[in-house]
């Protein structure tokens, strides 16, 4: 049977590039993203090159009830979900106090509230149906404190979090939560950010392996993956937990800084 997976943020990045490879698998999907002409234009490609059904959905997932009303689309469509991707994100550069407040303020409504709040809303029909995948994508932001970025790498540390403990309970269904996470990748995220002008941004990953090895450790079940990453960045991510935190901080806020 076909299996249907929802995307947020499907309009570009890896959003786009998660549809893609789902549609390749024969999958139908909703997408949704904010921009219809670009959502429309990806569900007239994929259904001609497939032989998919896509459904799109316009919405700014800033919107306080904006996960309620994708899922009442959902149940009006009658569309029975079997992967949920959260995939709808973004980030900012800047110290904490000099950034406009609105801006944060819609991050952490996206990158958390959204977020969750789409989890929640789909995760009980998972269960009880007792099948269903959810792929939450976070970063390697997550793992650490990120000065320049502090809202964002903390609303990813949320999401890591929070998608590692709903993965635990649900250890006695065939319901699977993971996470993906990117390192810094080749997506609009780092002209939007303006982090594509620092030098963490100097060699991203290809957004099309990120999301190829998301999507296969989401169809594996897995509870983390970390994807797009160089030997260097290995290095340090293993040296967080003996590195000093000061030394660390500095290093960060070094690679944030805009050059």
């Amino acid at each position: 049977m076909r299996k249907t997976a929802l995307i947020t943020g499907a309009s570009s990045g890896l959003g786009k590039e998660f549809a893609k490879i789902h549609a390749k698998n024969g999958g139908d999907l909703v997408i949704v993203a904010r921009s219809k002409d670009k959502l429309q234009k990806l569900k007239e490609k994929l259904e001609k090159k497939h032989g998919v059904h896509v459904s799109i959905i316009e919405k700014d997932l800033t919107e306080p009830n904006a996960a309620q009303e994708v899922y009442n689309f959902v149940k009006f469509s009658k569309i029975e979900i079997d992967y949920l991707i959260n995939n709808a994100g973004f980030g900012g550069i800047g110290k904490f106090h000099e950034r406009a407040w609105a801006q944060d303020l819609a991050m952490i409504q996206l990158n958390i509230i959204a977020l969750t709040d789409l989890t929640r809303k789909f995760l009980p029909d998972f269960v009880e149906r007792n099948q269903g995948k959810i792929l939450n994508v976070s970063s390697t932001a997550s793992l650490m404190a990120g000065p320049m970025q502090a809202v964002y790498f903390a609303t990813k540390a949320f999401v890591t979090s929070f998608s590692n403990a709903i993965a635990e309970e649900l250890h006695d269904t065939k319901v699977t939560v993971t996470t993906l996470m990117p390192g810094a990748t080749k997506t609009d995220f780092g002209k939007t950010s303006g982090m594509d002008k620092t030098a963490l941004f100097q060699n991203a990953a290809d957004s099309k392996v990120v999301a190829q090895e998301g999507y296969d450790a989401m169809l594996e079940g897995a509870l983390d993956i970390i994807s797009g990453v160089s030997f260097p960045q290995k290095v340090m991510m293993k040296a967080i937990p003996i590195t000093p935190k000061s030394i660390l901080l500095k290093q960060i806020r070094k690679m944030q800084e805009p050059k």
